[in-house]
């Protein structure tokens, strides 16, 4: 069983800058991809942040422009970097990761979560 971890979250001003990392317990060049997602209270979670095995990367229209998702393979590791914060980046981050297997005709995949760090963007 894959577990991710995530670490990095805290109180930070607007405008101000963090930094999410996810250690994975597993080599991250198993994933077809991983991604960061977030949940504000009472809201559906969604998806922030995509990064594929190849590094193609994509993002909400939301955080575009002021987050970069990378991805350490040696140090399995992924990585978001959040800059010019707004309150309503106040959420939980999950680092979530993402594997196909078996042959053609037959593919499963398989959905790992990590438990959510939280962020706070507040004066």
């Amino acid at each position: 069983q894959v577990q991710l971890v995530e670490s990095g979250g805290g109180l930070v001003q607007p405008g101000g800058s963090l930094r999410l990392s996810c250690a994975a317990s597993a080599r991250i060049s198993r994933f077809d991809y991983m991604a960061w997602y977030r949940q504000a209270p009472g809201m559906q979670r969604h998806l922030v942040a995509r990064i594929t095995g190849r590094g193609t990367v994509n993002y909400a229209d939301s955080v575009q422009g002021r987050f970069i998702i990378s991805k350490h393979n040696a140090e399995n590791t992924l990585y978001l970097q959040m800059d010019s914060l707004k309150p309503e980046g106040t959420a939980v981050y999950y680092c979530h990761a993402h594997e196909e297997f078996g042959p053609v005709e037959r593919v499963q995949q398989r959905d790992y979560w990590g438990q959510g760090t939280q962020v706070t963007v507040s004066s």
